[in-house]
């Protein structure tokens, strides 16, 4: 859908009778408002109001008036509201000047772009997260001047060996680091990850691959196929709140927190990315591991801004939790093929040039999409305009390594 009568049209056909405004502050969490459908011919064309002093990182209260702009392309119906409702996400404008806002995330990511087209060096950036996640059975918190505490659950964790449970305790629990694709019964969510999976389809978000993670107590990843920087973002965005409504549905939690579980392995989101021009791929070529030298440059981009990155793509205390060796997680700033201890990974499943990409390693799911893919985007088309090297790679083992 491109076009207000286009929205209209599947407004009418599905009996809508709300609609929903959507957006990401900065930090990245999803904001939302709504309107019963008499008034969405309005709002499609003029955009709807609303109090921009309110959301982190917006506005000051002297000059709060904004407008959230939907984007028809965006519609979809949401499966969490009883009344038949279509939800946008949406860009955010100054009502004053009817220009984008700056500080909105989905603007940034915006931008990047343009200055990607504008470079004259590719015209598509796709990009393809790898969001992990926990589902729990029972999460806990507290803290007052005294105290301080959190407490989660899952029905599948190995400390749960000797609970009492209804019907029998049966055993089949996920040891520490051992949750890598088991079967069922071990593997106790394979229906609800199918249930997400379908919902995620139904809103148009085409999926690769799911499967139970490497920690015990319900961690588990959903692959969805890569598309273009700011329709990712928008997708990440959905397949967040998607995931932690069908969680909800059954009584159960899904949590991003990039390190929940101390002694196991924490939630990466690994963010493959490429470059391509008039259709076709820039970064397949005879250079190390199948690469291009564009994407050598790029590659010199990623590690050159790695700081930076990292405090948009990692930007929680508990985020460096995760960053830590031996539990999967990237410590040191080099790239290599195939190794998963590298900040920066070279995918070597297939020699189709289609297929070549760089994985970077470092983010993590709690992340805001729009400014880290933007953010990516950026650092890799700096290090190709300065033709910056990326130093030397490895193939060893960098937990094995001395450091130095």
């Amino acid at each position: 859908m491109r076009t207000v009568e286009d929205v209209l049209a599947f407004a009418r056909k599905h009996e809508a009778t709300m609609f929903d405004l959507t957006f990401v502050d900065v930090p990245g969490t999803l904001q939302h408002t709504s309107k019963p459908v008499h008034e969405l011919p309005d709002v499609l064309r003029s955009g709807g109001g609303f109090d921009g002093s309110s959301i982190r990182g917006f506005k000051q209260i002297e000059e709060s008036d904004m407008l959230l702009m939907p984007d028809p392309r965006t519609a979809i119906i949401d499966a969490f509201k009883a009344d038949t409702t279509i939800s946008f996400l949406c860009d955010v404008k100054d009502p004053v000047s009817g220009e984008l806002f700056d500080s909105s995330p989905r603007t940034i990511a915006h931008r990047a772009m343009d200055a990607l087209r504008s470079s004259t060096v590719a015209d598509t950036a796709y990009f393809g997260p790898e969001a992990e996640f926990f589902i729990f059975d029972s999460v806990q918190y507290g803290e007052d001047v005294n105290t301080a505490f959190y407490r989660v659950d899952s029905d599948e964790a190995i400390w749960n060996t000797g609970r009492e449970e209804e019907g029998g305790n049966l055993g089949y629990k996920i040891r520490h680091k051992e949750g890598y694709f088991p079967a069922s019964p071990a593997d106790k969510q394979q229906d609800l990850r199918s249930q997400m999976v379908r919902e995620l389809e139904c809103a148009g978000i085409k999926v690769e691959t799911f499967h139970h993670e490497v920690a015990t107590a319900g961690q588990a990843e959903i692959d969805m196929e890569r598309d273009e920087l700011v329709t990712m973002a928008d997708h990440l965005m959905r397949y967040k709140y998607i995931l932690r409504n069908v969680a909800y549905r059954h009584g159960k939690t899904v949590t991003f927190m990039p390190k929940p579980l101390f002694g196991d392995n924490g939630s990466g989101m690994h963010v493959h990315q490429s470059l391509w021009k008039e259709g076709k791929p820039l970064f397949a070529g005879e250079e190390y591991a199948g690469l291009s030298p564009m994407a050598l440059h790029y590659i010199a981009g990623l590690l050159k801004h790695a700081g930076a990155l990292c405090a948009l793509g990692n930007p929680t205390t508990n985020s460096y939790k995760r960053l830590v060796p031996g539990f999967e997680a990237p410590v040191n700033l080099i790239y290599s093929a195939r190794n998963r201890s590298a900040a920066i990974r070279i995918p070597m499943y297939s020699t189709n040039p289609k297929t070549k990409r760089v994985e970077f390693r470092l983010p993590d799911p709690i992340c805001n999409p729009y400014l880290t893919f933007a953010a990516l985007l950026l650092a890799g088309l700096d290090g190709i305009e300065r033709e910056l090297l990326p130093g030397d790679h490895t193939d060893e083992n960098l937990y094995h390594m001395a450091a130095e």
